[in-house]
């Protein structure tokens, strides 16, 4: 669940194999657990776990299995203990990136994260080094290839800014904005594939591709990464 790029991702995880849909459910049972238990398991009242509900929707995640992540994270079921994380990096060529995750040894996971930097010419950051780099905003993603009339339904439901990548389309929010320009959209009958708070990048850098896209992988591959975010320009 790769934030550099949510649309990447969404076309990723909709055509995923059985093994990549497997790890992606995984990842989500953490998140749904950690939104839970964070603030209740009601989508209507949890705004975070409402959106992790939809996500887990998305990859067509068993409701059943939506539920039993909810009941770990309140504790009416037997869960890990589990813990989010934040690291800032440097990739290759000196891209900058926020790494988020959720964890049951934030050690062990932090030793992993650095052997995967140290494979692909990165390294860790100290703490607010990168961070200073983004925003934090909401982001949508909508599968369409209609720009020009999402893009007005868009500005018109409160969106900042709006990016085509690849037959979807990203529209970028306030964080504190999110969730009505979200309801906005869909009240205008478009179809949301994702909704999310996402670090945006203030400014992008051109990188080499092929060096980062294997990073982006190493570490999508590890159980406890659910986010990575970058300043590149894709």
């Amino acid at each position: 669940m790769s934030g550099h790029s949510h649309a990447k991702t969404v076309a990723r995880t909709k055509n995923a194999e059985d093994a990549k849909k497997s790890k992606a459910f995984s990842k989500m049972t953490r998140l749904l657990s950690v939104a839970a238990k964070e603030g209740g398991g009601d989508p209507e009242t949890n705004s975070k776990l409402r959106m992790a509900v939809e996500q887990a929707k998305q990859v067509n995640m068993p409701k059943d299995t939506i539920e039993r992540a909810i009941k770990k994270g309140t504790g009416e079921l037997a869960g890990e203990n589990l813990e989010e994380f934040t690291f800032e990096a440097l990739g290759p060529g000196g891209t900058a990136l926020i790494i988020e995750g959720i964890t049951d040894n934030k050690n062990r996971s932090l030793g992993d994260v650095k052997q995967i930097l140290s494979q692909y010419n990165g390294k860790m950051a100290g703490e607010g080094s990168v961070k200073w780099m983004f925003e934090r905003k909401g982001c949508i993603v909508i599968e369409s290839k209609e720009k020009e009339k999402i893009e007005l339904q868009a500005i018109e439901a409160g969106a900042e800014d709006i990016k085509e990548r690849g037959g979807f389309i990203e529209i970028y929010t306030r964080a504190e904005e999110l969730d009505q320009v979200k309801k906005n959209l869909e009240e205008k009958g478009i179809k949301i594939d994702s909704a999310s708070l996402d670090w945006v990048p203030k400014e992008e850098i051109e990188a080499n591709k092929e060096s980062t896209e294997k990073l982006f992988e190493a570490l999508d591959d590890n159980d406890a990464v659910q986010n990575i975010y970058s300043n590149i320009k894709l």
